[in-house]
């Protein structure tokens, strides 16, 4: 942790505390090394999975012999095989996640997580890749499990900058495609889209069977819409204002917001995707313990 002490956005205390933790995938994986994750091919690891018929050339020492003591016939057993990950972390860099209040920006919150989490992974032997992405992916570094990798993850995470419009259901859409072995991705977003649209492309990540965890962050003030005298909104990603009254607008704006997060929750449960809402101004490495946790009482 020494050569990143300069990164702001990594914290060796907290990565310290966290690493006692593993970073586990909820579905099998297909990796090229022996890892910790359960694989969707057979293997050799203690983990009994089920039995098959013996073919010639078998070896014996997997035959269960108490099953042929029973039946007079040759049974293998078979085991899940151990691998490692590859992990994709999509950061959303539009410049909705600007937004800033007393926390701090939802930007530099997203940013933590998504530095600790890469660090995790690369430090347990699994790969991670990081897309950072607006309207298109602006920065594209595919998975690799070297530390000397992470630097580089972790000079990208240091210039990026959260500007323009948000496409984030084209890009989860492509990288659905391009994203060829089954994968655990990670997607730190606002979300600021139709719920329909972005659910169809959680469905097709998970079509292509990968793991999908997404981490919706909002600010506070987006929830509890507490302001108390007439203001000017302006979308951070158009040049759209708004001057109203809060007091006019806001029983209708948190029933829609209710709405929006109620839909958004359903449609995760829906289609098995792993959603974690997220405040700013709670402690990212709680977040991220809590997620780590939940994760580890899956497998």
């Amino acid at each position: 942790m020494a050569r990143f002490a300069d990164r702001d956005f990594i914290d060796s205390a907290v990565v310290a505390r966290l690493s006692r933790l593993q970073v586990n995938a909820a579905t099998p994986m297909l990796g090229s090394v022996t890892g910790i994750h359960k694989s969707a091919t057979r293997g050799s690891s203690v983990e009994f999975a089920e039995y098959r018929k013996y073919v010639p050339g078998d070896d014996i020492k997997h035959v269960d012999w108490r099953v042929y003591a029973r039946s007079d016939r040759f049974y293998m057993k078979e085991f899940e095989a151990d691998t490692n990950l590859r992990c994709h972390i999509i950061l959303d860099t539009s410049a909705s996640m600007s937004f800033e209040a007393e926390h701090g920006r939802k930007f530099d919150y997203a940013r933590r997580m998504a530095a600790t989490l890469a660090y995790l992974l690369v430090h347990q032997g699994d790969g991670v890749g990081l897309h950072c992405f607006a309207d298109k992916i602006v920065h594209d570094i595919p998975p690799r499990r070297t530390p000397s990798h992470l630097k580089n993850i972790f000079d990208t995470l240091a210039v990026v900058e959260p500007a323009g419009k948000t496409e984030v259901v084209k890009v989860i859409h492509d990288l659905a495609e391009r994203i060829s072995q089954r994968a655990l991705v990670v997607v730190f977003s606002d979300f600021f889209t139709e719920v329909a649209p972005l659910l169809d492309c959680f469905q097709h990540m998970r079509y292509r069977k990968h793991d999908l965890a997404v981490f919706h962050l909002l600010d506070r003030q987006e929830l509890d819409f507490k302001f108390d005298r007439p203001i000017r909104f302006d979308d951070a990603e158009s040049t759209f204002k708004l001057i109203t009254d809060p007091s006019v607008v806001r029983e209708g704006y948190r029933r829609a917001i209710d709405d929006y997060l109620s839909d958004m929750l359903r449609g995760c449960r829906e289609f098995n995707v792993d959603y974690q809402r997220v405040m700013t101004d709670e402690d990212y490495e709680k977040s991220l313990a809590a997620f780590l946790l939940q994760r580890m009482r899956m497998t």
